[in-house]
């Protein structure tokens, strides 16, 4: 690569530039530093690079299009190659150099080595290589190297020595511990490591976010946009640049995975990230150098609301490389979705579309290339699929773009049969050409004509003109060309709608631009032509931020600056845009020409464009271009007919007689792109209305208006690099990285941030947000004097800020040290009003407590007050009440106990009376008869006994009335039993006076018949009554008293009668024993383990059971 000359090198000791505050590494390795080793040892991190190394555990959403097994070359690294403009860099001095151990060397194959100065003397120093070769140099030669203590630092700024082999080493030590970020003033390099690292995932997201991480990261440039947006109310743009396969589309997808999680909620930011594999499937390709090359460049403009939330989002694309859809080089692959669709499409859309593997179709077996290593194309159709879904593109939609994609792949089976002596063909009806027409729904008969004819308008005539095999082939490619790029804006199209529908933007986005980077091939055709113009046009705005912007702003504030040159490509620039001899020009004139070819757009380059420093003309069709990144040489051949891009009318027509929607919408678009028919040759070949304007010239209007919605952002840049060719893991060619670092402008980008001032602010801007923080009272002076008096109170030193005549410019840091005690102060302040107004909200509170209290205790007062009134009269009513119904019960129960008393008196009063009446009875009885005066005695004695009994009964029954009520507690509880009582005692009562009736009349008809039948009875006399006084002894227990008296009149009969009374007079003492003791029992005058309940009815059982006897004994 030719380099362009610089007018004067700068001199590096005249710019005053202050240390910055460095975080410094420790090592205790060896002294010595050799590229050609991977650095190791124990090295002792600092935070922010430790914390760019935390083993966590977390993936990285790569894309799977990374080569992760292919194997790593050790490439070598010991040597890199001297530029011819490393005079800028080398910072060194003599003095230096005799102070340092170790420095860089220029080998004689240009490579430099680190070496160990072993000896100085005078201008000459006797140096050690790392093969242990002595040699004797001049110390001009030497270039001072970086202190141990400096390697692998995470800004490029800290470095003390900027060079460019302590630039490279510095970033390949790095690269070998995986930190693949490094910072180099504002600007992010990222080094493509070829394989997952663990930098990613929510944990990083939460520390970036929370600011507990600082290391280099994409996740800290996205979050500085996120705050620069919400802050300064101003749009941002992620700028990634790079060469083909150093990473740019996947940094894209990190930064927008960052921007999801800080402004998700909503579930748009989903939508959104899933964008990416649809525009990844349709839109890269496997090249030589990248497995997964952008073949189109897009910009996302996210839209954020007013709290900082995703609202919607908007994609614009450029330059879709049409050509890849038909051709494809040795060893590369056309478009994604080609491959995923053969390998991943069902059974039934397989048969729906006819599909066959990816090497049936001419197309894709081109190249002989249909995989890549590591990816599973039929899993990637299912995510495209899902992806499909998220973004609502509807199944029959879906179904139709499955359909116009096999129609693409079956358009390049479609043959062709010369038909005549003049080489004019048709195509051939077989099954290629039957699919096609079958999946885009026309007729088969207007599909032969349309690529097999052209039809040509003559005045007002219309002539049909026959193809021959060459023109027939271009139309057939030209149709699929355009049937695939109008299906790829038509997806665009879609997913814009999906995410804009409902959407309010506020003005306020952030947009990252992911676009192909610098091409050099072996053979650089149309595309790498237009793509290497737009790195260039990117260049020149990186430039012009950084260093045109930069510089010419120091000037026109008039502060004290020192210029620092860089490579400008402005010239370049004009070669491409100058009119009228630019190149797009001149390749835009000769492709109207009727008969304009390659050849002569050749030759009229190099008869122009000779005398530019940047153009030189080569052998054939071929010239070559000094780029930024280095020289390219084009070869012409098709360039004409790709600027052309022509899909003549019959193509056109064709597609719109289709009864598919798809086909329609294609070409609708392409009939009202234009308003003004064609000019020049493309009207003559028959080129529809739509090919109005070039490609190179729609490509360049493009490009303007990104840099135009570009330059109204504040840019944020991020440097994407190649270590390899190969796209090997681990491998690092420094002479790949020193040319891209040289191309990119790093250097100079680390130059300027370290002598320059990053941060400025107006004096009206710095004096309103930092007024506050001064003790005197300044209200009345204008700003400047205001923004001294601050950095005169904060005692910043004069060499950290300039005052120029409208903006304060400040080193890096400076800034933030009063941002520091700005946010400090207000926190102090808001601190102080939240205790004072708390303190003014509590008295508050505590008045309209007291109110309350106060107005509640009248309320309440009167409420009890009334309640206890309330409460008061029922009290008194329930204790009139309660004293009533007590009365009452009392009353009662006086009244029942009583009756009760009365009634066991009058029971046991009128048995015993019964009991002693009987016995006077039996008394007199006896006394008539004259017989048995002892049995008179023994009933006089037991009647008085029975009458002192009474009257101790009676005696007692005084003592219990006098003791009613003690005893009336008692007498409730048996109260229901005495009722119970008196029944069973009446009942028994009748009992007795019946069977003893039934006795007594026993008796007499017994004692009469003994008188009237005494004869004939005589003789049987014994006998019956031994029977009598078998069954009297078993079965008569209870007879009455007045069987006693029964006398017979006859001897035998008497003396029956005599035993029987006997019998009955002993059992009717031990009965009345019994009964009277019960009733003692019972009412409590004797105490006894029994129930008397119980025994009183087994002693009427045993009554009743005698009484039975009786009758059966009378009976007989």
């Amino acid at each position: 690569m030719s380099q362009k000359k610089v007018k004067g090198s700068p001199s590096l000791q005249s710019i005053k530039s202050l240390p910055v505050d460095l975080r410094f590494v420790g090592s205790s390795g060896s002294n010595r530093m050799n590229l050609s080793d991977n650095v190791s040892g124990n090295v002792e991190l600092s935070s922010d690079s430790a914390e760019g190394r935390s083993d966590i555990g977390l993936e990285n959403d790569e894309s799977p299009y990374y080569n992760l097994d292919m194997p790593a070359k050790n490439t070598p690294t010991r040597s890199i190659k001297r530029s011819n403009v490393d005079s800028k860099w080398s910072d060194t001095t003599p003095y230096t150099t005799k102070k340092k151990l170790q420095s860089w060397f220029q080998l004689p194959d240009g490579n430099w080595e680190l070496a160990t100065i072993l000896q100085t003397s005078g201008n000459e120093s006797l140096i050690s290589l790392a093969d242990e070769k002595v040699l004797k140099v001049n110390m001009e030669s030497l270039v001072p190297s970086n202190p141990d203590i400096l390697d692998g630092v995470d800004d490029l700024m800290q470095l003390s020595y900027l060079n460019e082999p302590s630039v490279l080493y510095n970033l390949q030590y790095r690269y070998n511990q995986d930190m693949i970020y490094t910072k180099a003033g504002p600007v992010l390099v990222a080094v493509n490591p070829f394989k997952k690292v663990s930098l990613y995932g929510d944990d990083y997201i939460d520390a970036y976010k929370c600011k507990s991480m600082a290391s280099p990261h994409v996740y800290a440039i996205t979050d500085a946009a996120m705050r620069e947006m919400i802050r300064d109310e101003v749009n941002q743009s992620i700028i990634i640049s790079g060469e083909s396969g150093a990473g740019k589309t996947e940094t894209a997808k990190i930064a927008m995975q960052y921007l999801a999680a800080l402004g998700g909620g909503s579930g748009i930011e989903y939508e959104i990230l899933k964008t990416n594999p649809i525009l990844e499937a349709f839109g890269n390709a496997k090249t030589l150098r990248n497995d997964n090359s952008s073949r189109f460049g897009k910009l996302i403009e996210i839209h954020f609301s007013e709290t900082g939330k995703i609202s919607g989002a908007s994609i614009q694309t450029f330059l879709l490389e049409k050509s890849r859809v038909v051709q494809s080089s040795g060893g590369e692959r056309s478009y994604h979705i080609f491959y995923q669709l053969c390998a991943g499409a069902p059974p039934l859309l397989r048969e729906k579309l006819n599909l066959r593997n990816a090497d049936e179709f001419k197309y894709l077996s081109q190249s002989n290339c249909f995989t890549v290593s590591g990816v599973d194309d039929a899993e990637q159709f299912r995510v495209v699929t899902e992806a499909l879904n998220i973004v609502h593109v509807a199944k029959e939609s879906q179904d139709s773009v499955f359909a116009m994609l096999a129609a693409v792949l079956w358009l390049g089976n479609v043959s062709f049969t010369v038909i005549d002596s003049e080489n004019h063909v048709e195509p051939v009806v077989d099954e290629g050409l039957v699919n096609v027409a079958t999946l885009i729904e026309c007729n088969i008969e207007e599909l032969k004509l349309a690529l097999s004819t052209r039809k040509m308008r003559v005045g007002n005539d219309t002539i049909v003109q026959k193809l021959t095999l060459p023109q027939a082939i271009d139309t057939r490619d030209a149709l699929a060309k355009s049937i695939y790029s109008c299906l790829f804006d038509w997806l665009v199209e879609r997913i814009n709608k999906s995410l804009a529908v409902g959407k309010i933007r506020t003005g306020r986005s952030i947009s990252i631009l992911d676009i192909y980077g610098f091409e050099s091939f072996e053979r650089n055709s149309f595309e790498q032509f237009c793509i290497n113009y737009a790195n260039e046009r990117l260049q020149q705005h990186f430039n012009r931020h950084l260093f045109k912007l930069e510089q010419e702003e120091y000037i026109q504030d008039g502060i004290d600056w020192t210029k620092v040159d860089f490579e400008d490509n402005q010239d370049c620039l004009n070669l491409f845009e100058k009119k009228p001899l630019g190149l797009q020009s001149l390749l835009d004139e000769e492709s109207t020409f009727p008969n304009g070819t390659d050849l002569s757009f050749a030759n009229k380059l190099k008869q122009h464009l000779n005398s530019n420093p940047c153009f030189r003309g080569e052998r054939g069709k071929a010239f070559t271009v000094s780029h930024f990144a280095g020289e390219v040489t084009y070869d012409t051949t098709g360039f004409l007919e790709k600027n052309r891009d022509l899909l003549h009318l019959d193509s056109i027509q064709l597609l719109s007689s289709c009864t598919c929607a798809l086909p329609q919408a294609f070409a609708s678009t392409m009939l009202t792109q234009s308003e003004k028919p064609v000019v020049g040759a493309l009207y003559k070949s028959g080129g529809a209305n739509s090919q109005k304007l070039s490609v190179t010239t729609k490509f360049k209007g493009q490009l303007f208006q990104l840099m135009k919605r570009l330059e109204n952002t504040t840019p944020h840049f991020i440097r994407c690099i190649k270590p390899n060719n190969t796209q090997s893991p681990g491998s690092y060619s420094q002479e790949l990285v020193l040319q891209q670092l040289r191309c990119c402008g790093v250097l100079e980008v680390v130059r300027i941030s370290r002598s320059g001032f990053p941060t400025r602010m107006t004096h009206q801007k710095f004096a309103k947000r930092y007024g506050f923080l001064l003790l005197d009272h300044v209200a009345s002076q204008d700003p400047l004097s205001v923004s001294v008096a601050i950095l005169h109170q904060f005692n910043i030193l004069p060499e950290m800020y300039q005052v120029g005549y409208t903006k304060l410019f400040f080193r890096t840091g400076q800034i933030g040290v009063l941002e520091d005690t700005r946010n400090r102060t207000l926190h102090g302040i808001l601190r102080l009003q939240s205790y004072f107004r708390g303190h003014q909200a509590r008295c508050r509170l505590k008045e309209i407590k007291r109110g309350i209290v106060t107005l509640q205790s009248f309320f309440r007062g009167e409420k009890t007050r009334k309640e206890y009134s309330i409460l008061l009269h029922r009290h008194r009513a329930a204790i009139h009440i309660q004293k009533r119904i007590k009365a009452r019960i009392c009353r009662n129960k006086f009244r029942r106990l009583n009756e009760a008393s009365t009634a066991i008196q009058s029971v046991i009063r009128g048995w015993l009376v019964r009991r002693c009446s009987g016995d006077i009875g039996l008394l007199q009885f006896g006394e008539r008869k004259g017989t048995e005066p002892e049995e008179v005695l023994v009933k006089s004695t037991f009647l008085a006994e029975l009458q002192r009994r009474v009257l101790r009964a009676e005696a007692t029954l005084r003592e219990k009335e006098e003791e009613n009520e003690i005893l009336s507690q008692r007498l409730q509880q048996y109260e229901n039993r005495w009722s119970e009582y008196e029944l069973k005692m009446n009942s028994m009562e009748q009992v007795w006076q019946k069977q003893m009736r039934s006795l007594q009349s026993s008796l007499s008809i017994a004692k009469k018949s003994l008188a009237f039948e005494s004869d004939y009875s005589q003789r049987n006399s014994d006998a019956s009554v031994n029977e009598n006084d078998d069954q009297e002894s078993t079965s008569w227990e209870t007879k009455p008293h007045e069987i006693n008296g029964v006398r017979s009149s006859t001897s035998a009969g008497t003396g029956v009668i005599g035993r029987l009374a006997e019998e009955f007079e002993q059992r009717s003492q031990v009965f009345g024993d019994d009964a009277k003791f019960l009733v003692e029992v019972k009412s409590g005058q004797v105490e006894a383990g029994l129930d008397p309940d119980s025994e009183l009815r087994r002693l009427k059982q045993m009554f009743e059971g005698n009484y039975r006897e009786k009758d059966s004994l009378f009976s007989i």
